[in-house]
């Protein structure tokens, strides 16, 4: 074996071996907490290098195309384009939301503790992101769980806090069980465990029964990890863990199952009913999501309502078969939400004074241009940059989606200027995200999108009637007041699969009392539910 064949697995599984030496820190003797934290600095920044050397020496060894966008080097590891890119992302998250954490803690107890969690965390993600192996994915991603879970509950005296982990416990238990099934099913087809090997089969031989079993077992276990309804709900429960806890989870946790079904696109390709499962999932999730983050005032929560919304989005991209960009929504998801909850506080004051100043209403006719508009300028500057586009329908999807940015307020005298400054700036900004879009979309992910055309049409509907809902809310800003009390309360999904889970596995209300019946937790969530 040459050196750079060497190099390339050494640097690509240092970031979870330095990761596993820091959360062995706080049991190697009786260091200060600044001392402790600065350890972990040090380790998680030489991981962080490890990452950024993984991506250089995969960019060079592997040719950026879909026929080789990965690199088998031993039995159950392998690294690929995207994984080493989520490599240097997570744990570029991870660096930061410890050194924030060193401040926000600052004082607390049990310090040791939330760094031990935070390195097991970080350490099972990367071994995630090299799995090739069906055993090998469903430990990690079960160690992840596991890991988080002390970071959930480092409050363990919040009884919110132990219910949503009780609530999460139940739905990855439920998912550990549907990996399983499906690492049988394909294991038995393949002849093998290992996911190239799965490829490869897929390729010559074809799908099987017990293939398409197994890619419906698949789904549903990244349904339930990625917290989309009906088990969504321990997500915005989980609000009472420290602000950076919360970032690690929107940034980068829950992203998980996107990176997990682009790795099996082959095995969802020939699979139509698992594809369509994650189209009615995704689109119901975003659709109802985005709804219910309409009525939240509260800013974290808001922002838990919009982590389940994109998560809805990006499984929705898996389903379409437009795979690159579910990986593009990734990674800016990942960035966007560490910094939106890392600077929370900043969020209030800066909505605080737009409330002190009002906005005004759009006018009627900016609400029925803007999608026209939008979708004109959106299909003219695909027009120009060909090489790098994806189907119509997804044109029409974006544009529905940035509508919004071409409200105008409605003129008055005197004001005329305004708005036709306010739709300049809209246009700019519209045309800014297709172009960076379409950049972005050819980067080389050495990932091969195949649409799902009849689902896109779906896709391009639901959005669709989600803009008329904006356009209603608009309209009659003070009226729908039952469907608002119904959003309000998240359309009491949530409060139903609370309900089952605590009748069926009780669990301590409160840190050491005696567990109560479950029917009366169940009732006291329904009452407290919608804070």
């Amino acid at each position: 074996m040459d050196l750079s064949s060497f190099l390339l697995p050494a640097s690509a599984l240092a970031p979870a071996a330095l990761m596993l030496i820091a959360a062995m820190l706080p049991h190697a003797g009786s260091a200060r907490e600044a001392s402790l934290w600065t350890r972990f600095s040090l380790l998680s920044g030489a991981a962080l290098l490890c990452a950024l050397a993984s991506l250089g020496l995969h960019h060079i060894l592997v040719p950026p195309s879909p026929g080789a966008s990965s690199m088998q080097w031993l039995p159950w590891l392998a690294v690929g384009s995207l994984g080493a890119v989520l490599a240097v992302l997570v744990q570029f998250l991870g660096t930061v939301i410890a050194v924030f954490s060193s401040r926000y803690l600052q004082g607390e107890a049990g310090q040791a503790r939330y760094v031990t969690a935070l390195s097991g965390v970080l350490a099972a993600v990367h071994l995630l992101l090299l799995a090739d192996h069906w055993l090998l994915l469903i430990a990690a991603w079960a160690l992840v769980g596991v890991a988080l879970q002390h970071l959930l509950c480092f409050y363990p005296d919040r009884p919110f806090a132990l219910l949503a982990v009780h609530k999460k416990r139940i739905a990855d238990r439920l998912a550990d069980a549907l990996l399983i099934c499906a690492a049988a099913l394909a294991w038995w087809a393949a002849g093998s465990g290992s996911l190239s090997d799965l490829r490869q089969h897929l390729a010559q031989d074809g799908v099987s029964v017990p293939l398409q079993l197994s890619a419906v077992c698949l789904v549903l276990a990244v349904i339930l990890r990625t917290a989309l309804l009906p088990v969504h709900g321990w997500l915005i429960q989980v609000m009472e863990a420290p602000t950076p806890v919360s970032a690690l989870l929107h940034a980068g946790v829950v992203n998980l199952g996107g990176f997990v079904l682009i790795r099996f696109a082959p095995l969802l390709e020939a699979v139509p009913a698992a594809r369509w499962l994650l189209v009615a999932f995704g689109l119901g999730t975003a659709l109802l999501a985005g709804l219910v983050m309409l009525t939240r005032i509260s800013i974290k929560v808001r922002l838990a309502w919009s982590t389940v919304a994109q998560m809805g989005f990006m499984l929705l991209e898996c389903g379409l078969g437009l795979y690159t960009l579910a990986a593009l929504h990734l990674v800016g998801h990942s960035l966007y939400k560490a910094h939106a909850f890392l600077s929370a506080s900043t969020v209030v004051h800066t909505n605080k004074l737009q409330m002190m100043r009002g906005s005004a209403a759009p006018s009627v006719r900016s609400l029925v241009a803007a999608p026209v508009l939008a979708a004109a300028l959106v299909g003219l500057i695909q027009a120009l940059l060909p090489a790098a586009g994806w189907p119509w329908w997804w044109s029409g999807v974006l544009a529905l989606a940035w509508s919004p940015l071409l409200w105008s307020p409605a003129r008055h005298d005197g004001e005329a200027g305004r708005a036709w400054w306010s739709l300049v700036a809209g246009l700019s900004m519209v045309s800014g995200l297709t172009m960076a879009a379409l950049v972005a979309h050819a980067l080389p992910f050495g990932l091969t999108d195949a649409p799902l055309h009849a689902a896109g049409l779906v896709a391009l509907a639901g959005m669709a009637l989600m803009y008329l809902c904006l356009v209603t809310l608009q309209l009659h800003p003070q009226g729908l007041a039952v469907w608002r009390r119904w959003s309000y309360a998240g359309f009491y999904v949530d409060e139903l699969y609370t309900r089952l889970a605590l009748r069926l596995w009780p669990t301590r209300w409160t840190a050491g009392t005696a567990a109560p019946e479950g029917r009366a937790m169940a009732g006291a969530v329904a009452v407290a539910a919608p804070r």
